[in-house]
């Protein structure tokens, strides 16, 4: 059954009878949030008509919430028996949600919860702009300022109906590209793709090592985009945007904290102008690695700062409620059995995540 944000305009007014129907539809969804029963502008027989033959796709089964109510997780259950999650994080001046684009993620990142569960299936274009318009709703009387495309999933794997989630975000909503994070761990069929698409958006490569050999250890798919294929996309990215690059790198002991691991990414980052954001690693029951510790994660900050790259450290949110970087899952019960990724999906075929203690984000150069 069609959802209410599968209607486009034209759809729409067949279904209304008029074009000043539609507007009152769209400016109640869009930019009142509001549920189509209570859209008053519409007469009462078509909002009954609109709740049943355009329901929700996405059916709340729980809500969480920790840091005092300003980080809140939403699990979705969607067609298929699949689930989702949602993240909303509230700041004194904006409100940002972290939106899914898959129902688990094809990706297979050892340190990634979502990846340690497999891959279930693509989101359809309705239900990514529906968590958006949800999360709208929860935040008011706050604005929905920012959208970060890095819940569950691989958004450049589902590219299609991402691009067709982002054009109603910033056409509809009303949000600047400027305001919008497009996280990848590097399709670089779907970064250059990106960069045609006339939207100056943020696009954030989650790198997490800055040499082959590490970065396949731990992200399968560098294995076919290795790091000089994603640096040159990254470059074609930012010549047809004029928008630099962010690198994510999320801080694992001994394994990419150390000094070589900082003038390696250093020489990426300086190639790329790029701004490079460290998260310290939260914990997920699949992967037993420790993250680095409060002080190994500022003395990379420094090590990169003296190697002129700019970085700043970000804040953890939403921990306590497995809502922080790394950690949305299809599933709220504990995850020992890795899945077996799709093979299609890592191909990049398909239509082509903050330190554990809070003293860390209470540091100079910390971002959130």
């Amino acid at each position: 059954m069609p959802s209410l944000f599968d209607l486009d305009f034209v759809t729409a007014e067949e279904t209304l009878g008029a074009r000043y129907r539609v507007e009152q539809l769209f400016e109640g969804l869009f930019e009142k949030a509001l549920p189509v029963k209570e859209i008053t502008s519409l007469p009462l027989r078509l909002r009954a008509q609109l709740a049943s033959d355009y329901p929700l796709s996405l059916s709340e089964v729980t809500m969480t919430s920790s840091d005092a109510m300003t980080t809140r997780k939403w699990l979705y259950s969607i067609d298929g028996g699949y689930r989702i999650e949602t993240v909303l994080m509230e700041y004194p001046q904006r409100a940002t949600a972290c939106i899914s684009t898959q129902a688990g993620c094809a990706m297979a990142c050892s340190f990634c919860a979502t990846g340690q569960g497999g891959f279930g299936r693509q989101l359809t274009t309705a239900e990514i702009i529906e968590q958006v318009y949800r999360a709208k709703q929860a935040a008011l009387p706050r604005r929905l300022s920012n959208i970060v495309m890095m819940g569950m999933g691989e958004p450049l794997a589902n590219y299609r109906a991402v691009i067709g989630a982002l054009r109603v975000i910033v056409d509809r909503f009303g949000i600047s590209p400027r305001r919008i994070t497009v996280s990848t761990v590097g399709v670089v069929p779907g970064i250059k793709r990106l960069a045609t698409e006339g939207l100056p958006l943020t696009l954030a490569v989650s790198l997490h090592a800055a040499n082959d050999q590490d970065r396949s250890e731990i992200i399968p798919l560098n294995r076919r985009y290795p790091i000089e294929q994603i640096m040159t996309s990254c470059e074609e990215w930012t010549a047809a945007t004029s928008r630099l690059v962010s690198l994510e790198w999320a801080m694992i002991a001994d394994f990419n904290d150390t000094e070589r691991a900082a003038d390696e990414l250093s020489t990426i980052a300086r190639r790329l102008r790029a701004h490079v954001n460290l998260i310290p690693l939260n914990p997920t029951p699949g992967y037993l690695v420790r993250g680095s510790t409060r002080e190994r994660v500022l003395a990379f900050q420094r090590a990169l700062r003296a190697n002129d790259v700019r970085c700043t450290i970000r804040s953890t949110r939403g921990q306590t409620i497995d809502a922080a970087c790394g950690q949305l899952a299809m599933r709220t019960e504990p995850m020992t059995i890795r899945r077996r990724p799709n093979p299609s999906l890592i191909a990049g075929n398909a239509s082509p995540n903050e330190d554990r203690s809070q003293p860390i984000s209470q540091q100079q150069g910390v971002t959130t």
